[in-house]
């Protein structure tokens, strides 16, 4: 399937004020790609945009909030009415609930699944149109290693990344059945080092991090552009969450006594935070316009299996580093249970 080069697409990239959004419109606007950015917090379109244009870029700020599908429609439509067309769609927009099933409300999980996952459909459902209008174009959908496989504290999230995980693949055929060539991806990140987690809502009377190895945005960033004009079908990012998702595959019941010995401390960090402290759950937090957060150098920014997978011919090493990986893995985890 041909895509359109990169410096000749629009491109909307929707969760983009702050994290991996936020760097992925940066990244494509140097690239030369006109960005329309969508977000809930207006302050921090506001300032993405600044920065795009004063490198000399071109943007267009739309805030919109992804569980309203007729905001989402809506951003789309300004896409096209402002730069005559829509190539590409990213959708990055997701929230973070940490908590014990036990101690999540029916309206916490609602809310979860409502930005996570029906959010990713109201996108692709916006931007479909648009791009059938074109007659090509790309679906980018930024989903979670945890679509294949659930962390603790995390029902709602991984449930609706695993949602996310199925429509993407009823809607892949159907549109391979159609004939039209629009490109359908999943990026699968592993941990990665955004504000995310300073803004998740946490019933673990600390404030939450991510399953280490940690991985910085740059690298999810640079697999979105890659499938912008190398179509993908699922790409992980982080050798961790390859090596995680093929033992998943391998040995669902080995992962889980590793997950149980190590995954829930893991995620805990030593700074008190409240249950009812600020979060974005609901509503969108100042402050948090930046792409990355408070690890700095102690995130990797390097992963082979990522490098090899956004490579045209790197499919093969993929695989290849993907049964490395998952073997140092597991003969490492089994050292520390013996």
């Amino acid at each position: 399937m041909d895509l359109k080069p990169l410096e000749e697409q629009v491109v909307a990239v929707v969760g983009a004020s702050s994290g991996i959004g936020r760097e992925t419109a940066l990244r494509f606007a140097r690239r030369g790609a006109r960005v329309v950015v969508a977000a809930r917090d207006e302050a921090g379109l506001r300032s993405l945009v600044e920065e795009i244009c004063g490198a000399g870029g071109d943007a267009l700020a739309v805030p919109t909030d992804v569980a309203d599908y007729a905001r989402v429609a809506a951003a789309a439509e300004h896409s096209v009415a402002t730069y005559g067309r829509l190539d590409t769609w990213v959708h990055c927009a997701a929230v973070a609930l940490y908590a014990m099933f036990a101690d999540t409300t029916p309206e916490e999980f609602r809310r979860v699944v409502e930005v996570d996952l029906l959010g990713q459909v109201y996108g692709a459902m916006a931007a479909l149109p648009h791009l059938r209008r074109e007659g090509r174009g790309a679906l980018i959908h930024v989903s979670s290693v945890e679509a294949k496989r659930a962390f603790p504290y995390h029902s709602a999230y991984g449930a609706a990344k695993h949602g996310v995980d199925g429509f993407l693949e009823a809607l892949r055929v159907e549109l391979r059945h159609e004939g039209l060539p629009i490109a359908v991806t999943q990026i699968l990140p592993a941990s990665i080092d955004t504000p995310l987690f300073d803004q998740a809502r946490t019933k673990l009377g600390v404030k939450p991090k991510g399953v280490p190895p940690v991985y910085r945005p740059g690298l999810v960033a640079d697999a979105i552009l890659a499938a912008a004009e190398h179509p993908r079908r699922d790409l992980i990012v982080g050798d961790a969450g390859v090596a995680l998702a093929l033992i998943q595959r391998l040995s669902p019941r080995l992962l889980d006594a590793l997950v149980v010995r190590g995954g829930f401390a893991s995620q805990r960090t030593d700074e008190p935070k409240a249950a009812d402290a600020p979060s974005n759950l609901d509503a969108p937090l100042p402050g948090y316009d930046r792409v990355a957060g408070d690890l700095g150098d102690r995130a990797l920014g390097l992963s082979a299996t990522t490098w090899l997978a956004t490579r045209p011919a790197g499919r093969l090493g993929a695989r290849v580093g993907t049964a490395l990986g998952a073997a140092l893995l597991a003969a490492r985890a089994l050292r520390q249970r013996a």
